[in-house]
């Protein structure tokens, strides 16, 4: 599993807009505590909050690694940036990158880098083990998110569950599947760069055997029900070997992403699809709610559709930008009371 460098230098450069810089506004809002200041050129557009600081600054002040948190169009890095980046390697700093284009793939900045003793963190591109899944019970307790689509609130869902577990006193450990997550918690793996056949395997070494009342909060990827995703998501869902899912759905979708002709299912339907394969892995495994996007409804709306939902689907439903996920973490807190009562 790839270990960053903390805390960050955010380099956003030349950013443009708040799309370009969701990786570096997802630390920001995450992992505040982790990043020192901004890097950006006097052309950006707009700011994280964080302080300006130059690659000097931030290596005084302990910066451990400079991470791009923008992506321009086609995941290229910009020819210009390089410059930046040579001089955070001088100054003795990690980059991290979750670019398509390889830092390893820049003969300057590597030779500048095994000069200086420093990393290369290609978050998109790591080198991971080639292990098979072997579907062996695990100690400890999971839950996974998924969704009836990608790019719907997966990441936010499990990192807001985690804190809030937290906050109650029960073991939670946030375990990152994609390249912010990983930025975020500062560990984890790009689940979708592994080759297909080892997904499960390097599930379950992300998930390894933990105390009993221990719960893994994993990020979800992609949907069993995206033509290109799928496959993530089953390699992902029994590899974790959830005990638990929560289901993740943007109230104001109907179809697919980019894909018209594929409408989204519906909650139930998809609901017992990732439960029925889930139990090849873990036969006990269950739904414990619903997670929503509601950004597209008003507060009427949302209030309205939250409580069909949980009528419907006896289950809780909520949004984690919008009330929280507080009713989910007592669903699993209520569940290690009662197991510790039965053992």
């Amino acid at each position: 599993m790839l270990v960053l460098r903390k805390p960050y230098l955010l380099f956003i450069g030349d950013v443009r807009s708040a799309v370009d810089a969701k990786t570096a506004l997802g630390l920001v809002d995450w992992c505040p505590d982790d990043v020192l200041g901004e890097l950006a050129f006097p052309r950006a557009a707009l700011s994280t909050g964080k302080p300006a600081m130059s690659v000097a600054e931030a290596a005084a002040a302990g910066a451990g690694s400079l991470l791009i948190g923008i992506a321009p169009a086609g995941g290229a890095l910009p020819a210009h940036w390089l410059p930046s980046l040579l001089d955070a390697v001088h100054a003795g700093l990690d980059i991290v990158s979750g670019l398509h284009t390889r830092l390893t793939d820049i003969p300057e900045l590597v030779d500048a880098a095994a000069a200086a003793g420093v990393q290369l963190q290609d978050v998109r591109h790591g080198a991971w083990p080639r292990v098979t899944g072997t579907g062996r019970k695990r100690s400890g307790q999971r839950v996974l998110t998924v969704g009836t689509d990608c790019a719907l609130g997966k990441k936010y869902t499990a990192l807001a569950l985690t804190r809030a577990l937290q906050a109650r006193g029960v073991p939670a450990t946030f375990r990152a599947t994609g390249q912010t997550g990983v930025m975020i918690s500062g560990s984890g793996v790009a689940i979708d760069a592994v080759v297909s056949d080892f997904i499960a395997g390097v599930a379950e070494q992300l998930s390894p055997d933990n105390a009993a009342d221990h719960w893994d909060v994993i990020e979800g990827q992609g949907s069993l029900f995206h033509p290109a995703y799928a496959g993530v998501s089953l390699g992902l869902l029994h590899g974790s070997q959830p005990d638990a899912l929560v289901m993740c759905h943007d109230a104001g979708r109907r179809h697919i992403a980019s894909l018209p002709g594929f409408a989204t299912p519906s909650l139930p339907t998809a609901i017992e699809a990732c439960l029925s394969a889930g139990r090849l892995t873990n036969a006990a495994i269950r739904c414990i709610g619903v997670s929503v996007n509601s950004s597209s409804l008003g507060e009427a709306a949302w209030r309205d559709y939250r409580e069909q939902l949980q009528a419907e689907l006896n289950l809780p439903v909520v949004d984690p930008m919008r009330g929280g996920v507080e009713s989910l973490a007592q669903v699993i807190h209520h569940y290690n009371k009662e197991s510790s009562h039965v053992a």
